[in-house]
């Protein structure tokens, strides 16, 4: 009934930047709120940044100040820009949205994720 879509993904370098794109479709009345995760190889999914309809932003500590979260509501979008990357910013990054559908029933609705690799 309602998909979300990541890309942008792929290998940059560190310091380098990219941007992380995630629309959302199908049987959508209101998004409340939409958010990243990441998971790292061997390690558990994790929080990384948050924004709710209403623009107020959250991000996990090892992001802040590198990583801007935005979305457009008119679209259904969120995006990622990751600017300064290192590392340990390598994994795969999953969008989520918090969806209200026409039927007044909220669903929590995750992407298939896209890989981010930070090496030289």
């Amino acid at each position: 009934q309602v998909q979300v879509v990541e890309s942008g993904g792929g290998l940059v370098q560190p310091g380098g930047s990219l941007r992380l794109s995630c629309g959302a479709s199908g049987n959508i009345f209101s998004i409340n709120t939409m958010g990243w995760y990441r998971q790292a190889p061997g390690k558990e999914r994790a929080l990384v940044a948050t924004i709710t309809l209403g623009g107020t932003t959250t991000y996990a500590e090892s992001v802040k100040g590198r990583f801007t979260i935005s979305r457009n509501n008119a679209a259904n979008t969120v995006y990622l820009q990751m600017n300064i990357v290192k590392p340990e910013d390598t994994a795969v990054y999953f969008c989520t949205a918090n969806v209200m559908t026409f039927n007044k029933i909220w669903l929590e609705v995750w992407g298939q994720g896209t890989l981010v690799t930070v090496s030289s």
